[in-house]
């Protein structure tokens, strides 16, 4: 099947598509503050984790289903496939490759997915605080 827009057009549709500041990522950081938390957003990390609990040293991304291969809601476009193929194994291995970086750094590497905040963010988030409690580091700053 071929695309309905032209190369142009699908690139400025995409080009709208946000990496940052999502509303899955929004509702994480509110419902972090609403626990308590002070957050630092997109800090000089690898990976460039969207929230991070710095006396807790837990980084979290906020992945989107479609950019980061969710195995339950990934579904691949019919036009290009060998393109998006390339393109979400590039981000797999991007996102892999940031969280290994953290960790050799002493993070917690959090994976929040976009499917999860929409069906229930409260226990999304919940697994969030518990890691941040169980942090020494984070119970001594409280």
């Amino acid at each position: 099947m071929t695309d309905i827009w032209s190369s142009q057009k699908r690139s400025e549709v995409m080009a709208l598509i946000r990496g940052r500041d999502t509303i899955p990522e929004k509702r994480v950081r509110t419902a972090l503050r609403n626990h308590g938390f002070r957050l630092v957003m997109y800090p000089n990390l690898p990976g460039r984790p969207g929230i991070v609990l710095k006396d807790a040293r837990i980084a979290v991304f906020v992945h989107g289903c479609f950019w980061h291969g969710c195995s339950k809601h990934y579904r691949a476009p019919k036009s290009r496939r060998a393109y998006w193929s390339e393109k979400l194994a590039g981000n797999i291995s991007r996102d892999r490759l940031a969280a290994r970086k953290l960790r050799a750094l002493g993070w917690r590497v959090m994976i929040v997915w976009e499917c999860a905040v929409r069906e229930d963010c409260d226990t999304a988030v919940l697994k969030i605080v518990e890691a941040a409690e169980r942090t020494p580091s984070y119970a001594l700053s409280k």
